[in-house]
């Protein structure tokens, strides 16, 4: 049984949605998943304490927090956050950032990885963002793990997100739509599927 970690960071919320939808794929697979959400040391406290944001913090608060260290104990990970201007938001890259440790001494090689996304607009930047993140994982000497299109049929018919990259939602407060949720339960089947094979 594959240990696949779910590592993401959500401002509002609708990061969390997605990566509790990959994760329900994980588990549909027998997989073992861990959510892990990442910590925010850069956001103002005022910032913390509006409307949305303080109800999405408290909503997350029985997820751990990510640790560096706890990714050695993964199979495989999935990373997601929100796009902004079309790249990462700086708490996830942050995260990445203290991994050098793991980079110099060959820790993540050949683990599985992963990636999911989220914009306002359908043209926001979801592929551009997952490709950015992914240098993450070429760099670790990771397994890249795309969804493709042979994962879920609504890949091809989706107007909302999801694409060949990765898990993706259009993030305008309304929730995960059918087709986002399918693509997102498929593709965490999917990672667990390859990553057990792997593993």
């Amino acid at each position: 049984m594959a240990k696949i970690g779910i590592v993401y960071y959500s401002m509002y919320g609708a990061t969390y949605e997605l990566a509790r939808a990959i994760a329900d794929g994980v588990e549909k697979d027998g997989g073992e998943v861990a959510l892990r959400r990442v910590a925010d040391p850069l956001l103002p406290e005022q910032v913390k304490a509006s409307d949305g944001v303080r109800e999405a913090i408290a909503d997350q608060e029985e997820v751990p927090e990510a640790s560096v260290d706890e990714l050695l104990e993964f199979d495989g990970i999935i990373f997601g956050g929100p796009t902004r201007y079309g790249a990462s938001v700086a708490q996830l890259q942050n995260f990445f950032d203290q991994t050098g440790a793991h980079w110099q001494n060959g820790s993540l090689v050949g683990k599985t990885a992963g990636f999911f996304t989220g914009a306002g607009t359908i043209h926001g930047g979801h592929e551009s963002t997952i490709l950015g993140m992914s240098t993450f994982a070429w760099h670790q000497g990771m397994l890249i793990v795309p969804a493709g299109y042979a994962i879920a049929s609504e890949l091809m018919s989706t107007r909302s997100g999801g694409g060949p990259y990765g898990p993706t939602q259009l993030g305008d407060g309304s929730g995960l739509t059918d087709d986002e949720r399918a693509v997102a339960v498929a593709y965490g089947q999917h990672f667990s599927q390859i990553t057990e094979r792997v593993a």
